[in-house]
């Protein structure tokens, strides 16, 4: 039997970086793409964000990409925001999307990072916590790519 142990901390922004995913009703959203992943066999660890992203942190199998997880859960949840009626400013994902992989023992710290979101944006800004994360994985270059719409 193959062993895959693969976490993933993936984070996305709505299209144009619009405020659209009001914090009073993001719960409904971060529901619906539990139930995504759930469907998918992936393992959501942690979601949480802010009114203009999504940070996720996965555990995902070997039976599914990173891409095709990402593809799904855009594609659904843009579908049901749309048409939830409690997200009107929302018109869209942007294009792209950043994911960044962990250890098992670094866990713990990325479910915390992600619980604390709200907490966290109080000291830092949206694009200032991109430019760190794209930083401590060497990929700085191509930071201007994550803002393409």
């Amino acid at each position: 039997m193959s062993l895959t142990s693969v976490y993933i901390h993936i984070v996305f922004r709505t299209k144009l970086s619009v405020p659209a995913l009001p914090l009073d009703c993001s719960e409904k959203l971060y529901e619906y793409i539990w139930g995504i992943s759930r469907n998918l066999g992936v393992k959501l660890l942690r979601i949480n964000g802010m009114e203009d992203h999504v940070h996720l942190f996965i555990h995902l199998p070997a039976s599914v990409s990173v891409a095709e997880f990402v593809r799904t859960v855009k594609a659904n949840s843009s579908r049901w925001l749309k048409h939830s009626g409690a997200f009107p400013n929302f018109v869209g994902w942007a294009a792209e999307y950043a994911a960044f992989s962990y250890a098992e023992k670094d866990k713990a710290v990325i479910i915390n990072y992600v619980k604390n979101q709200r907490e966290h944006h109080k000291r830092t800004s949206f694009s200032e916590e991109i430019e760190n994360i794209f930083r401590e994985f060497g990929a700085a270059e191509k930071i201007p790519y994550f803002w393409r719409d």
